[in-house]
């Protein structure tokens, strides 16, 4: 049996203030679409173990609408993971990752659908404008991928951009065969190639509600970003290996200079102890990075799944049963 030919994945954790204004977002978006799509599509919720109202609410519009399908965690599995289940389950020859925020507006797939139809594989949004973000927010975002991609060498992963993109079937079946545990899907897109081109847009504010990525998260996903496609943290250690044996040599050579030449006391105790704290601190910051490293070896060995699904609806039934 054939898929639709458009797929949209949506996350959706927290998400009961925004849910019936989305649901009017895409049924308009949806209905003209156009793009030689017409009703041929499908929408994959992922509910990543919502603790409000947002469940039932979706069990309400998939009940209506048989093209919406709906996934549900058993618990919260985070983001990434969501998008996982999302493009593992989506049928369609394009499929588009978006969040349920509105600040990925549905209109912008349009545009997506005109760049798949002249032959690209993966279309990527870039954001110009970002309505409703903090100046912080702004910032570091921007920092970590100008930082990033000088961690990554010859991989380029787009600057200002998030997940928000349109896959082609060919590469929704090649990332379905990455299954590491610690997921940056935005680079694992980079990285299995294919022909790729960017559509910009304004990212409008959200709707309502709050953001999903306040700064812990949004550094827990900046260590995995790094660590799950650079080594070059690791060779960091080498490089403060090298600083600090220049350092120890320079400072007994100051030591024998003033056991020799000096007034027979060794002086510069306060140079020593700065030496001896600045060595510490790299130890531990070497030991953090390999200690982060080494537990992503001990998650990947276990090979649990990736997500536990504990309802779904409207997917038709496994080949054979």
């Amino acid at each position: 049996m054939n898929g639709p030919v458009l797929s949209l994945v949506l996350p959706i954790y927290n998400e009961e203030e925004i849910i019936p204004e989305l649901d009017r977002r895409l049924k308009t978006f949806l209905a003209n679409v156009g793009a030689g799509v017409g009703e041929d599509w499908e929408v994959v919720f992922v509910n990543d173990g919502s603790r409000d109202k947002s469940l039932p609410m979706l069990l309400e519009l998939v009940a209506a609408e048989p093209r919406y399908k709906l996934l549900s965690f058993s618990r919260n599995f985070g983001h990434q993971l969501a998008i996982t289940a999302g493009v593992d389950r989506a049928e369609g020859e394009a499929v588009v990752v978006m969040d349920a925020d509105l600040q990925d507006p549905p209109e912008v797939v349009a545009d997506m659908l005109t760049k798949w139809r002249e032959g690209f594989d993966v279309v990527y949004a870039v954001r110009g404008k970002r309505h409703g973000e903090t100046l912080f927010k702004r910032f570091t975002a921007a920092a970590f991928y100008r930082i990033f991609q000088r961690l990554l060498g010859s991989l380029k992963i787009p600057l200002d951009t998030g997940d928000f993109r349109l896959m082609s079937r060919q590469v929704v079946m090649t990332l379905r065969a990455l299954r590491e545990q610690h997921r940056f899907v935005r680079g694992m897109v980079s990285w299995v190639g294919f022909k790729q081109t960017a559509v910009r847009y304004d990212r409008p504010a959200r709707v309502a509600g709050e953001t999903k990525y306040p700064f812990s998260k949004m550094l827990r996903f900046a260590i995995d970003g790094i660590t799950s496609f650079s080594v070059i943290p690791l060779r960091v250690a080498t490089w403060l290996g090298i600083v600090a044996g220049f350092g120890t040599m320079i400072v007994a050579a100051w030591a024998v200079y003033e056991k020799l030449f000096g007034r027979g006391v060794v002086q510069g105790w306060t140079t020593i102890m700065i030496l001896v704290g600045l060595g510490s601190s790299a130890q531990l910051l070497m030991t953090g990075i390999l200690g982060e490293y080494v537990g992503r070896i001990y998650e990947e060995v276990k090979r649990r799944p990736l997500y536990v699904v504990a309802e779904e609806r409207n997917f038709p039934p496994p080949r054979g049963s």
